[in-house]
């Protein structure tokens, strides 16, 4: 018997012996083989491209990964040590490596404890850096190895800066700093303890801890990490108990940005694409645009607003679809998932919200809605669909149980029915001193259509053209009383050349001869045709290239008078800032610089100033006398209520409306700011027979300009040599 054990003792010497000589073997092999700390001593991450208004708002990311690189020192104190408590407490003490760590996770996982780790963090960073997943020895050894050289060559503070800067947390988000402001949408620095656990439970699982989605998991995982940081002496017993009851208000999936500016960040993208290719998405460029929060915000709740106003006046036309509702508690998982999966496909539109209908009445709705709520709809929340509700409605309108409707908020905590409108609008806001775009809502939606109505639609500008052929009126001598005859007119077709055309004014009335002035206040078809014909189509055609439009696009017809080619909202609030500013040409600019990861400036817009006389595309006196009539539609003409409204005397602009009100316009400006509405259909059909740019477009830019011109003063407009006031 003692021969045997002296046996199996000698055996476990010597297979001990055997594989410390084969460690001592393998560590020899690996360790030349390591890969050289570059990715580490010289910390190059993939930084994701941003994009900020000029208020140095974000108002847009690109990239795979969202990463803030932040140095160690600015990380909070309660954040690292809520990182230290869970994955390395003795990160300070070990070197790389910590065997007493091993043997006490081994101990907690055979006692049934919370399930510890044995990696360090400087194991972790090595893993994250330079190795894969995969759990093998050769992996593990290799990890060990780089672990140790780490220690070696840096600081104690500095890996843990590159694990906090690093790690994946989830929701696209790399590093502390970066979950910080998606989670919870602070400042890595303003996280209270109790955030900063909930950060630190990440690593492990970011899909299963992660808040947004499975908040009660990612709770139990904070109050252990508190419990961790108490019992290490970290924080104090009253921190502790205050950390557990603080109320933790996680971000949702939704909204991502404070200014709403979706279609303003990916024109911005684009436009660095061109400058830098494709590895624009990993350089960490900060992007600072021209766009200004308030103008911004301005924009897309006018735009929004005009949408919904349109769609509300033209009647509902049904709910968007149809679940079968399970017999079971509104409470149980059978419902839910019904709910759920029925909804997925119709997602939120800002505050408009889908929902399904439970119970419906001819006074009342229930509705659970994508948020989680059910909501009980009556009296003047179902106003829109009063007819829907119906018994004898027609089938494709009546909203009943099962059936998947759109809510928004009213006033007074309540619910109103509504719909996803189908027609479209573009707002565009240049400084007309500048060219620099202080404003753009492209669409109703970003999400549901990426089509940049402001930059990339082109319509028929319809009567808001005009004040371009009179202009170039006022440039072969025309006068504002100069009488123009408002009359009927036959045009044959050798002068249109296609079919014979008779013109007529928008009201099919006429008024007889009237002054220049008058006709383009009161937007005269036929008085403005006469002009054309007057000067030229061909020299219209030449002369409005002086305002940026393309001549492809506007043939040198008579119909050219009245707006028949082809512009965008951009051309066009490019083309009214000439009159805005006094005649000078002005190039349309967002970005005014761009700054790399380091904090150096590469690149910095310089826009040519107004008063530089090269620039200059419209004789001052002509611009001034254009002004002036383009004031008078804001006094006397179609958009008098912009003048109204807005309580301004320095304001002017014209309205368009196209055949068959294809077409809604609103073209207008202040001296520091030239703003263009659009509304319209994609596919072009009418927005309604008695539907004009005044009625549509005008109350949009009202909207916006009411927030646009706060704070301006009233700028009265120098008038230069040369022009004497009419009597």
């Amino acid at each position: 018997m003692k021969k045997i054990i002296l046996y199996l003792g000698l055996a476990s010497i010597g297979g001990m012996i055997a594989g410390a000589i084969l460690l001592v073997f393998a560590i020899i092999i690996a360790t030349p083989n390591l890969p050289s700390l570059e990715a580490v001593t010289d910390y190059q991450p993939k930084v994701p491209l941003r994009i900020y208004s000029a208020d140095e708002e974000m108002i847009g990311e690109f990239g795979e990964e969202r990463r803030n690189v932040t140095p160690i020192a600015k990380f909070p104190d309660a954040l690292k040590k809520a990182v230290l408590s869970i994955e390395d407490d003795r990160f300070y003490e070990h070197h790389g490596v910590d065997f007493q760590g091993v043997a006490r996770a081994a101990l907690v996982n055979l006692g049934g404890g919370m399930s510890q780790g044995a990696s360090t963090i400087t194991m972790q960073v090595a893993r994250n850096f330079f190795l894969s997943n995969e759990k093998t020895l050769t992996r593990k050894l290799y990890e060990i190895l780089l672990a140790w050289k780490i220690e070696q060559n840096l600081s104690k503070d500095k890996i843990l800066e590159l694990y906090m800067n690093q790690i994946y947390l989830g929701q696209r988000s790399y590093g502390f700093a970066s979950a910080a402001r998606i989670y919870f949408g602070k400042n890595v620095n303003e996280l209270s303890i109790a955030e900063s656990a909930m950060l630190a439970g990440l690593p492990k699982a970011p899909s299963a801890y992660n808040p947004v989605v499975n908040f009660r998991r990612a709770k139990i995982r904070q109050e252990y990490i508190l419990q961790r940081m108490r019992d290490l002496k970290y924080i104090s017993s009253n921190d502790y108990a205050e950390a557990m009851l603080e109320e933790l208000l996680v971000k949702g999936l939704g909204k991502e940005f404070n200014v709403r500016a979706d279609y303003v960040a990916e024109y911005a993208r684009q436009l660095l694409v061109t400058m830098y290719g494709e590895n624009v998405y990993v350089q960490g460029l900060k992007v600072y645009t021209t766009v200004k929060k308030a103008h911004q915000e301005a924009a897309y709740q006018a735009v929004r607003k005009g949408i919904l106003d349109y769609d509300l006046k033209h009647g509902y036309r049904g709910p968007e679809g149809f679940v079968e509702i399970p017999n079971a508690a509104f409470d149980s998982k059978q419902m839910k998932r019904a709910l759920d999966e029925a909804l997925i496909s119709h997602p939120s539109s800002d505050e408009i919200q889908s929902g399904v209908v439970l119970e419906a009445s001819s006074s009342e709705l229930k509705v659970f809605i994508s948020s989680g709520e059910m909501v009980s709809i009556k009296g003047a929340g179902l106003s829109f669909v009063k007819e829907a509700l119906s018994s004898s409605a027609q089938p494709k309108l009546r909203i009943k149980k099962g059936s998947i409707v759109r809510v928004m908020p009213s006033s007074n905590n309540t619910f109103q029915i509504v719909q996803m409108p189908e027609v479209e609008s573009a707002l565009i806001s240049l400084n007309p001193q500048t060219g620099a775009i202080l404003a753009m809502s492209g669409g109703f939606d970003f999400r549901r259509g990426q089509f940049n109505h402001a930059m990339q639609a082109q319509r028929q500008p319809g009567s808001s053209f005009k004040p371009f052929i009179y202009a170039a009126a006022l440039e072969k001598g025309i006068m504002p009383r100069t009488l123009v005859n408002d009359a009927y007119l036959s045009i044959g077709g050798a002068e249109t050349g296609s079919k014979p055309w008779e013109p007529k004014n928008y009201d099919g009335k006429t008024e007889g001869l009237m002054t220049v002035r008058a006709a383009l206040a009161r937007s005269k078809n036929l008085a403005t045709v006469r002009i054309i014909r007057a000067i030229g189509p061909v020299y219209a055609q030449g002369f409005i290239q002086k305002f940026g439009f393309e001549a492809e696009k506007h043939p040198p017809y008579l119909t050219l008078a009245l707006g028949a080619g082809s512009s965008t909202p951009l051309q066009m609030a490019v083309g009214y800032s000439i009159f805005a500013n006094g005649g000078y040409g002005v190039e349309p600019y967002l970005i005014s610089r761009i700054v790399d990861m380091r904090g150096k400036i590469i690149f910095e817009a310089s826009p040519q100033a107004v008063g530089d006389e090269s620039l200059r595309v419209l004789d001052e006196r002509t611009a001034f006398v254009a002004d002036s009539l383009l004031q008078e539609v804001t006094r006397s003409g179609t958009a008098a209520s912009a003048r109204v409204k807005l309580g301004r005397t320095d304001i002017a602009g014209k309205t368009g409306t196209t055949n068959d009100a294809h077409d809604a316009w609103f073209a207008g400006y202040h001296p520091k700011v030239s703003v263009v509405v659009w509304m319209g259909f994609d596919k072009p059909r009418s927005l309604g027979s008695n539907e004009t740019g005044g009625g549509l477009s005008l109350p949009v830019w009202i909207n916006y300009m009411t927030r646009a011109l706060a704070d301006a003063p009233d700028m009265p407009r120098v008038k230069p040599a040369g022009v004497e006031w009419e009597d």
